[in-house]
């Protein structure tokens, strides 16, 4: 099974009707679309990319789908996230995606970048609400890809998440990593 098959199984656990969940990546729009069909009508998909050609791949995919009304397309890099979102969905968001790399049968000059994906890293704590799921899907076989594998692993160890790895990290390895980071529920106080 694919790593960003394996991605949506964890993502489809953590949603329901109602939630909110990102695509930090939007790419051609896959993983937008798999979060816009298990939130449900009342929920919200924010999707991010710094390509036209993404966020218009992204925006046809869901016209396609039914989906375009579920999901909130923005033309800026996933480090802006934050700043973009409504302020009451901090803490709130169930599911964010990362699909990094470069948009497929796009520029592969064009790629994600260590910086950035560190900044967006950062601001997903805030973001998810108690229980809810992160996945990343780094590719180490690009120019960059390897830096910026190790930075997202270096921030997400980092943070308050739970990490788990699924792939092969023995050195050297150049195939892809899943990154599943989970915040801890919070139990409700027993009277």
């Amino acid at each position: 099974m694919r790593l960003v098959q394996r991605a949506h199984q964890f993502l489809g656990q953590a949603l329901s009707d109602g939630d909110l969940a990102i695509d930090a990546t939007a790419g051609n729009g896959r993983d937008t679309a798999f979060l816009a069909s298990r939130i449900g009508s009342m929920g919200k998909v924010f999707a991010f990319d710094v390509q036209q050609e993404a966020i218009e791949s992204t925006r046809s995919r869901l016209e396609q789908d039914g989906l375009l009304d579920r999901v909130s397309l923005h033309l800026c890099s996933h480090d802006r996230m934050k700043e973009k979102l409504p302020l009451q969905s901090l803490g709130k968001v169930s599911a964010i995606a990362f699909n990094l790399g470069y948009l497929p049968g796009g520029n592969k000059e064009i790629t994600t970048r260590s910086e950035t994906t560190t900044r967006a890293l950062i601001s997903t704590c805030a973001l998810l609400r108690s229980g809810g799921i992160l996945t990343l899907v780094a590719y180490r076989g690009h120019f960059g890809g390897r830096e910026e594998c190790d930075a997202a692993r270096a921030e997400l160890e980092r943070s308050d998440l739970e990490l788990e790895v699924i792939g092969d990290c023995s050195e050297g390895a150049t195939s892809p990593l899943l990154f599943i980071a989970s915040k801890a529920k919070i139990n409700a106080p027993t009277p």
